[in-house]
């Protein structure tokens, strides 16, 4: 945990300005039992009421001097763990963003939304914990002194306190931290159920397992209720013992301080004083007591964060890094081939093939022949075991991550889009894309009619994820979104699949002019999508089963020659 307070260092000045005011307010504190003390003897006793109204008069001050101190305190403390907390999503956030696809397959998405947000606000809690960090170690060490120079005899009742509630809070702590831990792992868990539930909403209706689903939220939600109420149970039995022992010892010390006026040796003034050092020891006790409640959990938050922030993604930009600047470029598979981790079989194997500008190359093949692989190992979200890819004559690894992507326009196999205008969604292709530059991408993407009809137009918002739209909608926003970004590289991961054949021939017509320098990769489904294709890869199980033409592959290849037949009439394949 304390790993994640270096973030603290831009807050230096509060933190000392926060510890300085907390240390005097302790010291307000520790000498009001005096004055106290002092009025009693001497005012009450003598009944010089000059002599109360004066220190009463100081009392007061003090008093007041110390709730100046906690108030500017609070305040600085406030904004130093707001701060905190948005320095520390910012940085996960940051890093995360930073991760190949590997590392969010490793650490699933619901355990870093928990980790972004539950774990670092129960870290951020600590923050505002600091003032009893600080303040309940100086009561109570200060407390013990002063009672110790009130009655060195009395105070030995009262230092015998401490360690029986010390032994009680660390055998407590022993047991409820491990359940600390298992309490923000079954959060992961509530969260998996919950966010696969509202993206997965429509097949859920669509199948009747609705309450399916609330069966497998509840086992999830009395699972994380079950831990904590043994946390609550365990924590619950600390004030109970804690406030046992202590009543005990104020019996005992109002006895013992009882005999010890009575024997002249004490003070009715100094007893007084010495049960509130009693009260404000024990009142330190309580804030150790919440301080130890907060961090195992905490620690065990900072602990998961760190997991995190120590976890470093295997693809990133090299030092020497290069950017690309031409205005084309061709792409080259050398022998590649990948695993996924984990996985029994290789996803793809001795993979050769170039797709040079101006040409299509079509990717075609069975669910599960590796080729929406083939398109994240091109954008590197993963990088390839052996072989290599090659663009514009470098190898991938030697360009810097964000001129690769620069090169290339993506079009998803599930079109993603973004809460937000419709403007907004196809900018996110290139952020300095003017209203005519977007207009025309949404034309060529066959989108404009659709977004005409839109009461708002281009400004239209859209819902996130474009749930106010329909499949084919969506595909259309996701391609003027690649095409408004006018790359040397355009990928298409089955990004025809929801259109009809009507919008589809428009769309590959207005493509072909469009991208006509470009270099363009079409993975489909559909045999008609791609029949026009200057280079059609056929692949099976991974591996290249036919390269070439439509009328080529008609002749060669067994597995074409099956897709084709599965989809298209005998008049149409003639």
């Amino acid at each position: 945990m304390f790993k994640l307070f270096r973030l603290l260092k831009p807050y230096k000045a509060s933190v000392v300005a926060i510890i300085t005011l907390m240390l005097l307010q302790s010291l307000a504190q520790l000498y009001l039992p005096t004055l106290l003390a002092d009025i009693v003897d001497v005012g009450v006793v003598k009944g010089d009421i000059p002599y109360i109204l004066r220190f009463g008069a100081y009392m007061l001050l003090v008093a007041m001097g110390a709730m100046v101190c906690v108030i500017i305190a609070s305040y600085l403390l406030a904004r130093t763990a707001t701060g905190f907390g948005r320095d520390l999503r910012r940085t996960l956030f940051t890093h995360v963003e930073s991760f190949s696809l590997h590392e969010f397959d490793k650490l699933g998405t619901s355990s870093l939304i928990t980790r972004t947000t539950n774990d670092i606000a129960q870290v951020q809690q600590v923050i505002v914990m600091m003032r009893m960090f600080i303040g309940a170690p100086t009561m109570l060490v200060g407390g013990v002194i002063m009672a110790t120079y009130k009655d060195a005899h009395l105070a030995i009742v009262l230092i015998s306190i401490i360690p029986i509630l010390a032994i009680a809070i660390i055998g407590i702590m022993r047991k409820g931290l491990p359940l600390f831990k298992a309490l923000q792992v079954k959060i992961d868990g509530i969260n998996l159920v919950l966010r696969e539930n509202l993206t997965g909403i429509r097949v859920i209706r669509a199948f009747n397992r609705s309450e399916h689903e609330k069966r497998k939220f509840e086992k999830a939600n009395l699972d994380y209720t079950k831990t904590a109420v043994k946390v609550n149970v365990i924590m619950a039995t600390m004030m109970p013992i804690m406030m046992l022992v202590f009543n005990l010892g104020v019996v005992v010390i109002l006895w013992y301080g009882g005999v010890r006026i009575d024997a002249n040796q004490m003070q009715i003034g100094d007893l007084m004083a010495f049960i509130q050092y009693a009260m404000q020891i024990m009142f330190s006790m309580f804030m150790m007591t919440m301080i130890f409640m907060m961090i195992p959990r905490a620690s065990a938050s900072a602990v998961r964060i760190n997991e995190v922030l120590a976890l470093q993604s295997n693809i990133h930009s090299a030092e020497m890094a290069k950017s690309l600047d031409s205005n084309q470029a061709a792409v080259e598979f050398k022998h590649v081939s990948f695993s996924y981790p984990g996985a029994e079989q290789p996803a793809i194997r001795d993979l050769s093939f170039r797709a040079e500008p101006g040409e299509v190359t079509a990717i075609i093949g069975g669910t599960g022949s590796g080729k929406t692989t083939l398109i994240h190992l091109l954008l590197r979200f993963y990088d390839v075991e052996s072989g290599s890819i090659i663009l514009d004559g470098h190898q991938l690894p030697t360009l810097k991550l964000e001129s690769l992507r620069q090169q290339i326009g993506y079009v998803p196999q599930k079109a993603a889009l973004f809460s937000g205008t419709v403007a907004d969604n196809i900018r996110f292709g290139r952020e300095t894309a003017t209203d005519e530059e977007i207009m025309h991408a949404a034309t060529t993407a066959q989108a404009a009619d659709f977004i005409a009809e839109m009461k708002e137009g281009y400004q239209a918002v859209l819902a996130q994820g474009g749930t106010n739209l329909s499949g084919g909608q969506k595909q259309r926003l996701a391609i003027a979104r690649a095409l408004v970004r006018k790359p040397n590289i355009y990928v298409f991961d089955d990004s025809f699949s929801a259109l009809d054949f009507k919008t589809d021939a428009k769309l590959r017509s207005a493509l072909k002019t469009e991208t006509e320098q470009a270099t363009m990769i079409i993975v489909a489904q559909r045999v008609s999508t791609i029949m026009d294709a200057n280079r059609i890869i056929v692949l099976e199980e991974g591996q290249i089963a036919g390269i070439g033409t439509h009328s080529d592959l008609m002749k060669t290849c067994a597995v074409y020659q099956e897709i084709v037949a599965s989809q298209l009439s005998e008049e149409e394949i003639a």
